[in-house]
This record gives C-alpha cells, structure tokens and sequence, in this order.
C-alpha cells in the first residue's frame, strides 16, 4: 500500500484522545506481521490502550526513532463538509479526514516505507514508536520512551516527532502544565460582602496575579524570539462558581495553564502562585478562619523542547528534510518527553499545523510524498 492507501486506513479508526486505541493498533500490528517485524507493546494499567514500539534493521548503537501518536481531537460541533472519519478526495490535491494532518499523515508515511526499510542493509536501525493519548496531555510518550530506552541491547541516537512542520526542522517546542484552583470562602447574604469571603472575588485576585506575573516577565525581558508569542504565556481557560446573583459564592474554581518557553518552568511559576495564596489565607481566615486555595495539577507537566542547533540530530534532520531554516513551535509534543529520556529530538512532518483540530482538517498530496521522501532518503542515510 502506498501512503495515501494507508492513511485512509489510519483516518478510518475515530480514535479520540482519552478512548481505546486497540482497533488502530490491530491494524498497526497486522501490517508490521505481514513485513516480518516484530514489535513490543507498552499498555496502559487497563490494557484498553497501547502504545507500540518495533525496531528495523540491526541492533547496533545510533539509530532513529520515529515518533507519532494514533489519537486524534474531537469532531463534534465542527461544521464538517466531508466524513471526518473518510479519507476524502475532492480533487483540490487535498485530503480530508480528522488525523490527515494531525499527525496519521506521518505514521502512514512511516509505514508506506516499511518495506524499503526492511529489504535495505541498513547499517544503522530504524524504530517505530506509536503512542496513545497524545491530545489529552502527552500521557503515554514519557512510558513509552522509557520502555525503548531499556527495551533493546543498544541505544538509539535521534527522536523524530512527526508533528505537521510543513517539514521544516523545529528545535524549539513550549512546555505546558495546567491547573486548577479552588478558592473556598464563606456564603452568605450580598449585603454581607465585607463580613464575608467571597471566593469569586478571590478568584478574580488571583487571576489578575497570574496575568500580573506573565506581563512581569516580559516586562523582565524574559522572551524568547523564536515563538509566537515570545513569552511564557499563562492562560484562565475556564472557571466556575456560585449560585444566585445575591448570594456571597462559597466556592470558585479555575482552571489555567502556563506554556514555557526554554528557560522558565511550571514548577517556578507555581511555587510563586502558591505563596500569593497563602499570604492571601493568611489575610483572609482573619474575617473567615476556614478560608482556603488549594491548587492541584490537572495534567502532568509536558516538557519544553530546546535542541541546540549544532547537534547532530539537526544536521541529520536537515539533510533527510532538504531544507536548512529551523522553527519553534508554542503547542505541546512529544518531543521535550524525548529529549528528556536521553535521544536528541527533533520536530518534523508532513502537514501544517494550521489545519489541525478544525473542520476539514487536510493535508495537501505534495505533503504527503514530501513525508515519504523524507523516508527514503532516511533509508538511504542508514544503509
């Protein structure tokens, strides 16, 4: 089959972040038995998600890992034209299909390789590395690198995540932890605003602290020109709290997330947060002594990414993608969770990012052959 055969395959499977990916995998597994390779799996507790690992070639120091996950975003409420879940050809040298870009293009071109990469004397391997939950927080990948890293005789070398880059090289990837606190104050009559705590107003404080502490950083030239925006961002997404427009608020939530850019972590960010609350609780349990601000992580922290140009897998990259400029991305990958267990990683796939998690997600053919290309030419680096 040849890539765009496979990704209608891949597409077919309506694989959400946080569901089963087991019927995707099957055909994973059956197309990896049918070229002879044999794989490992790395399930969650459950064993209603996996994620797979496999290696091609020989099991010698210094070889690639490429990297993809198998879920997708949610299509629900998005005004489709086309099947999401059909890869769709209307003649535009477009394709259509939730995951098209994001990311099944890059798994369907590692595995139209496959069997070049098998018939190959390859010198040095090539290693598969599909992981599951990849849109809910990067929850599979740390597990999953870990299990390539203890899993063979050798050590490989290079982790190239295929996210869509347009195929250009990107170095540089935000790191993203989300939040949330819950602010508990004292209910009451709305007369009674000063004898009370209210934990929306409470709320509303915090979050002008944390807005407070971004433009604090930029104001301190923390940036970093190779993103959009250049600063560490943080971000109130979503809050809840109280009952009726007269009745002083109990309770109050939110939730909020911080992207980093190299340089600057959650953790510091939070530990700052927390002792405004507690100068906060300390102030406040004056009026209402039960008042507290608890604030729990929502997701695990997704580390940054900040390979150094002059590393070898930038270089390499460069090479097998044929082009010399080097980007920065501010979403969440894989690739930091990489670069984290030990490999150089890198960014780099078919597609553009643009026309991700949105109705009528596409990839354009061109992309896809570029995507293949970049396999061959990664074969004939190996061989």
């Amino acid at each position: 089959m040849n890539a765009q055969q496979i990704l209608s395959k891949l597409v077919s499977y309506p694989v959400l972040g946080g569901q089963s990916n087991l019927s995707i995998m099957e055909f994973i597994k059956g197309y990896l038995e049918d070229h002879g390779v044999t794989y490992q799996l790395v399930p969650n507790e459950e064993g209603t998600k996996t994620s797979l690992h496999c290696r091609i070639g020989p099991a010698v120091d210094g070889g690639v890992i490429l990297s993809g996950h198998t879920d997708v975003v949610p299509v629900k409420g998005q005004p489709w034209t086309t099947d999401p879940f059909e890869l769709t050809d209307i003649g535009d040298d477009k394709l259509y299909a939730r995951g098209s870009c994001d990311m099944k293009g890059f798994v369907a071109c590692c595995l139209a390789a496959l069997p070049d990469m098998v018939k190959a004397e390859l010198k040095r391997p090539i290693y598969f590395a599909f992981s599951y939950d990849e849109e809910i927080g990067c929850l599979a990948a740390p597990e999953l690198a870990a299990a390539i890293n203890t899993g063979y005789e050798e050590t490989p070398q290079y982790a190239i995540i295929g996210e869509p880059t347009m195929m250009q090289p990107v170095v540089g990837q935000k790191g993203i932890c989300i939040f949330k606190t819950t602010v508990s104050g004292s209910e009451g009559h709305s007369s009674r605003i000063k004898q009370e705590v209210s934990a929306i107003h409470e709320s509303m404080r915090l979050i002008l602290w944390l807005e407070d502490k971004m433009n604090s950083l930029i104001a301190e030239g923390r940036t970093d020109d190779r993103f959009t925006p250049n600063h560490t961002s943080i971000h109130i997404g979503k809050i809840s709290g109280g009952i009726a427009p007269n009745v002083i608020a109990q309770e109050c939530s939110f939730f909020w997330d911080v992207r980093t850019i190299p340089g600057d972590t959650p953790e510091g960010i939070f530990e700052q947060f927390k002792a405004y609350c507690d100068e906060r609780e300390e102030e406040l349990r004056k009026i209402f002594p039960g008042f507290s601000i608890s604030t729990e992580t929502d997701h695990p922290s997704v580390p940054g990414l900040d390979t150094h140009h002059d590393q070898e897998v930038v270089g390499l990259v460069k090479e097998l993608a044929a082009r010399e400029d080097l980007g920065a991305v501010s979403y969440a990958a894989e690739a930091g969770q990489f670069a984290d267990e030990g490999f150089e990683a890198v960014i780099c796939g078919p597609g553009d990012i643009a026309q991700a998690h949105r109705a009528n997600e596409f990839i354009h053919k061109a992309q896809l052959d570029e995507g293949v290309l970049f396999m061959h030419r990664l074969i004939e680096k190996l061989s």
